[in-house]
Order: C-alpha cells, then sequence, then structure tokens
C-alpha cells in the first residue's frame, strides 16, 4: 500500500477538533461535515488523540458531535475503494486499530461522554453514538447499521453494543436488515438516551454535559466500570465489587463532600476536588 507524506496531528486536528477547558469540560467534533464525517485512516487517528488529550488531562466530561447535516455515516467509502486486496486489509487493520484504542481510551476514562447525534447516524458512526453515556438524538436523526448493506461485518463495538442495548435479536434484525430507524424508535428500543428537536440537541447537550462537569467525577468512573462489568457478572461477585466501591467512595473527598453538603442543606461543590487516582 502506497501511502505517501504522512500526514501528521494538524491535519488529524483538521479531521477531529478536541477544546478542553480548563474547567474540565472536552469538546471532541468530527469536523468532516462535508463528507458526513466519514471515519477514514486520520479521523480515526484523530479520534485517538482526542481520546489521549481528554485522558492526559483528566477532563470532568467529555461532549461528543459532528459539524455538518449528520452525526457520522460509517467509514470512507470512498478511501477504502482506492485500495485492493492485501492493501486493503492492512489500511483498514488501520482504521479499526486506531478508532478502537480512541473508544477504549474514552471507555476507561472517569469522565462520563454525552453525544450529540443528527442526521445520519451509519456504521461506525452507530458505534461512536452508542459509546457515549448519554446519547442525545435530533428528533430528525435516523440510524442504520449499513456494514451487511455493502458486504463488511461491524466494527467501532457495534456487535457488542447493540445487543447489549436492544437485545441480540433485535440486534441482529438491525445488523442483518440494514433497515433505517428513526429516532423516536432509537428511543424507545434503547438505543439512545433521549429525543430533542433539532433545533435544541446542540444546547440541551452542552446542558447535560455541563451538568456532569460539575458532578462527582470519581463516583461516575466507579459507576460507569459497575455497570459495564455487570452486564456480564454474576450477582455474587458483582455484590463484593459493589460493596467495595461504595465504600472507596464514601471514604473519599467527593464522597465526604457529598455528605457534608446533603447535611448542610446546599448544594455539593465537587469541581474542587481531585476527579481520582
Amino acid at each position: 500500500m502506497t501511502t505517501g507524506t504522512e500526514p501528521g496531528a494538524a491535519d488529524r486536528a483538521a479531521r477531529v477538533g478536541v477544546e478542553i477547558r480548563g474547567d474540565g469540560l472536552a469538546r471532541v467534533t468530527l469536523r468532516r461535515g462535508e463528507a458526513g464525517n466519514a471515519i477514514g485512516l486520520e479521523t480515526a487517528r484523530g479520534l485517538l488523540d482526542a481520546a489521549r488529550a481528554c485522558e492526559r488531562a483528566r477532563v470532568r466530561a467529555v461532549l461528543l458531535n459532528g459539524e455538518g447535516k449528520s452525526f457520522c455515516v460509517g467509514g470512507d467509502l470512498r478511501e477504502f475503494s482506492r485500495l485492493a486486496g492485501a492493501d486493503l486489509e492492512k489500511h483498514l487493520v488501520a482504521v479499526t486499530e486506531a478508532l478502537h484504542d480512541a473508544l477504549r481510551t474514552f471507555a476507561a476514562l472517569d469522565a462520563p461522554m454525552v453525544a450529540a447525534v443528527q442526521g445520519a447516524v451509519a456504521g461506525a458512526g452507530v458505534g461512536l453514538a452508542t459509546a457515549a453515556d448519554v446519547t442525545l438524538a435530533a428528533d430528525t436523526a435516523s440510524f442504520t447499521a449499513a456494514y451487511t448493506g455493502i458486504g463488511y461485518s461491524p466494527d467501532a463495538g457495534v456487535s457488542w453494543q447493540l445487543p447489549r442495548l436492544v437485545g441480540p435479536k433485535r440486534a441482529l434484525d438491525l445488523l442483518l436488515t440494514n433497515r433505517r430507524i428513526p429516532a423516536a424508535e432509537a428511543a424507545a428500543i434503547g438505543l439512545v438516551s433521549r429525543v430533542v428537536p433539532a433545533g435544541e440537541l446542540v444546547a440541551e447537550a452542552e446542558r447535560t454535559a455541563e451538568e456532569l462537569r460539575r458532578g462527582p467525577t470519581a463516583a461516575y468512573g466507579a459507576t460507569r466500570r459497575l455497570v459495564a462489568s455487570g452486564l456480564t457478572a454474576d450477582l455474587a461477585p458483582h455484590l463484593d465489587r459493589e460493596a467495595r466501591a461504595l465504600a472507596a467512595a464514601a471514604a473519599s473527598d467527593e464522597g465526604r463532600e457529598g455528605v457534608a453538603a446533603f447535611l448542610g442543606k446546599r448544594a455539593p461543590d465537587f469541581t474542587a476536588l481531585s476527579p481520582g487516582p
């Protein structure tokens, strides 16, 4: 495969922007609106750069969005079509390695992620949308797996997320038939958290991310990990993990501030505290 000159960090930043405020809120933006925010190699690497920047900064919340009419239409098929055979296989391995490393890095953060999705959400775009802890969809958004329609199989965690969110039978229906799911149905089956009017999507996503930014980040991280592990754990060991996590949270600065605020009949202030270890 001929790659030419490596585009570098500046080119990746042109595809995926990351803005980390001093107060701990990170905005990660897909910037290829003219191409439906399709994910090629440099976009996948840009997402990994953004995830690592959030990790280094120990952010308190992440807001993921996409410029243009569509949140993300999936893989960059124009980029992929320029390659064939072994070159295409190597290219797609590189794309998915970067994209999956980004998803793993976001998932390992204590900081919760909010995704604001609009327009077409397809393929890997579904993976990005469902990777968020809170997924807000514009009422005009629509979702489709799309992979098997072009002879591909899923990536971006789609085959892992969908059965957990909507059940294995419905997941296979979506993955095999590629039927288009409007926003209202996506909310009804658990694919997204809630639907908001398109004109209110940005404001509602920012409000939600800001609310989470002010919250107990370490407790959020423990909660995210408990929910993730609880999907496959037996009850008895999971109860033990809950007990240990609760005891650690109660003894932490966050736990002490939360209880003191409750007893003092005031709002807690978690933002001055360390977000975690």
